[in-house]
């Protein structure tokens, strides 16, 4: 695995959000209701391995926008035909923790404390799913848009994390947002997304460690570029014995939009026909390799299977 270590860091800040995607089946409804327990995480296996997907919250937004390249119409017969009522869908954040001999491992962080009171409880929700956040030793991040980096921080702009051991980002991601030439001619509403970096990863900055394309993470981890969503969006497979999931962080977002149309983007994908490319090259490796899939906007439970359905793909939500 090639990897390097960097120590300068700055400040600033950013509230970065990404694409109205759904939450739990069980949570449809347009106003804020408290959400049921089952909708707070969900537990699996991959081989002997413990994995945990815990909700950081959730914001409701209007179907319409969503989608870059289809009509509003489009997009609401997509939703309809998914069995989704209503103007607005659900946009949840679903953070994957993986349990290790050595501690826990967060992949992405969350959003971390902010205004707003439905987002944030990731630590409350893994207390509920009964793991401890202190002892995450490891985080991998798949990218840096606000709502996978801001939980690195508490309120008063300390780690809140000390007791990690390591920060894995993507080489190319890191590359990206800490270039002052790339900052210079960014499109004016991504600027505050530098800034943002350099502030978030500041605290961490001898432990933040930068990893290539299809680089061994851990032995149970290895990192897929998947990139488009953002410069160096990766995804990773976790694998143990002949067993393995997919962690796909934002490459494919709302499964009844990208999934059943994997040409279709939202407006957040940086490079739409390099994110497209690679939506299209994860859905067929999930369903050929009858892979289980994780996505931080999916609807609790936020796994399942892929399957091929004419020209595109349907999620099949796990059911345990």
């Amino acid at each position: 695995m090639k990897v390097s270590r960097r120590r300068t860091l700055g400040a600033a800040s950013l509230a970065l959000v990404t694409p109205s995607l759904l939450v739990g089946r069980e949570s449809l409804a347009q106003g804020a209701t408290p959400a049921p327990e089952g909708s707070l995480f969900h537990k699996f296996r991959v081989g002997s391995l413990n994995v945990t997907i815990v909700n950081d919250g959730s914001v409701n937004r209007p179907i319409q926008g969503l989608v870059a390249n289809a009509s509003p119409e489009q997009a609401i017969a997509a939703a309809r035909a998914a069995g989704l009522q209503g103007e607005t869908l659900t946009n949840p954040y679903n953070v994957t923790i993986l349990e290790t001999p050595q501690g826990l491992v967060a992949f992405d962080v969350g959003n971390g404390s902010g205004p707003n009171p439905e987002l944030g409880t990731l630590h409350a929700n893994m207390r509920t799913a009964g793991l401890d956040p202190d002892r995450i030793t490891l985080i991998v991040h798949t990218h840096f848009h606000g709502d996978h980096i801001n939980g690195l921080l508490k309120a008063d702009g300390t780690a809140l994390y000390p007791q990690v051991q390591r920060v894995m980002v993507p080489e190319r991601e890191w590359t990206y947002w800490t270039d002052a030439a790339e900052e210079s001619r960014a499109p004016e509403g991504r600027r505050p997304g530098f800034a943002n970096a350099r502030r978030r990863f500041a605290p961490y900055a001898d432990k933040v460690t930068r990893f290539a394309p299809n680089a061994d993470i851990t032995a149970n981890i290895r990192s897929v570029p998947s990139n488009g969503h953002s410069p160096g969006h990766t995804s990773f497979i976790i694998h143990n014995g002949s067993d393995q999931a997919l962690v796909i962080g934002d490459a494919i977002t709302t499964p009844a939009f990208f999934m059943s149309n994997p040409e279709w983007y939202p407006g957040f994908d940086q490079d739409p026909p390099m994110a497209i490319d690679s939506r299209k090259r994860l859905l067929d490796r999930a369903a050929t390799e009858r892979m289980p899939v994780v996505g931080y906007h999916f609807p609790m439970p936020a796994t399942g299977r892929v399957e091929r359905i004419g020209t595109g793909y349907r999620l099949v939500p796990a059911t345990a």
